[in-house]
């Protein structure tokens, strides 16, 4: 071989050498590993956002349940209250006009915690 087929040969080698590197050289700088991570994060953070907003607005809307709950609860011991003490006044109301009431039956077990045993 001569010399000149052999700068041709080796000019041809650095040129296929020269154009894989650019090619590699620019994926490598269009995306790397790091950005596809980042781009994973994004959209995992995005998720959880979305997750979080989700979680707010299940929150918000137990908290109003709790809240229409308390009331009602609240009512209700006025109303167990009240009506305790419209028992007892017609209790005291009937044996002051001589007679004895009937015998109450017995309190549940589950109303017990709620009314004083002195009913």
């Amino acid at each position: 071989m001569s010399v000149e087929m052999w700068t041709a040969v080796s000019s041809g080698v650095v040129g296929v050498a020269s154009a894989t590197a650019a090619v590699w050289s620019g994926r490598a700088a269009r995306r790397t590993r790091r950005d596809h991570d980042r781009d994973d994060f994004t959209v995992v953070t995005d998720a959880m956002r979305k997750e979080i907003g989700r979680q707010a607005g299940r929150l918000d809307e137990l908290e109003a349940a709790a809240e229409v709950q308390e009331k009602r609860l609240e009512g209700a011991g006025v109303a167990i209250t009240y009506l305790i003490g419209r028992v007892r006044g017609l209790t005291d109301w009937v044996r002051s006009a001589g007679l004895e009431p009937p015998a109450a039956p017995p309190i549940p077990e589950r109303a017990r915690e709620f009314i004083n045993h002195d009913v």
